[in-house]
């Protein structure tokens, strides 16, 4: 093989890593912002690994949340709500239904506090001030459109190969 040959291919091969990493990127931005602060977390301390994977379940957890309630479909929930929460979920989309409603979110982000973390690592819980626009439509129709923050206390707990959100509860401004 020439040298300009070999350059040529190099130089495809380097489009190609290129492209594919701007495609990551893309998936990546495609989940909503979480930023995770465990500062003053007891009785233990969260590892490095353990907040990254929390953080991006949790992102997960609420992009399939939007997913499902803008299309009223409980199978678009995906594997990231586990007990209390997903039948809370399941619930809501099933009253959606019935009053021919669906909700739309636009999430700009959560600043979420770890405020205990078990000493088997069995637990999380977990303190979410999200920016949300939420827009209710009556079929094509917004009959409701609001912006604000919202506070939630969240109890997550790891499985096999992800972290569970089990609780997700809306609280008043004042709880945090």
């Amino acid at each position: 093989m020439t040298a300009r040959r070999m350059l040529v291919a190099l130089l495809a091969l380097l489009s190609l890593d290129s492209h594919f990493g701007r495609a990551d990127v893309q998936a990546a931005a495609a989940l909503p912002r979480v930023v995770l602060s465990a500062e003053s977390i007891a009785p233990r301390q969260i590892e490095q690994r353990t907040g990254e994977a929390v953080t991006h379940d949790y992102a997960q957890a609420w992009k399939d949340l939007a997913e499902c309630l803008n299309a009223n479909r409980t199978d678009l929930l995906g594997d990231y709500f586990a007990g209390e929460a997903k039948r809370r979920v399941t619930q809501r989309v099933t009253e959606q239904k019935q009053a021919g409603l669906r909700t739309h979110y636009v999430d700009r982000g959560h600043q979420v506090k770890a405020v205990f973390y078990s000493f088997d690592g069995g637990e999380m819980q977990l303190e979410d001030q999200v920016q949300l626009e939420t827009q209710v439509f009556d079929a094509e129709k917004m009959i409701y459109s609001t912006t604000a923050t919202h506070k939630y206390l969240v109890l997550m707990t790891p499985g096999s190969d992800r972290w569970y959100v089990r609780f997700l509860e809306s609280v008043a401004d004042d709880a945090f």
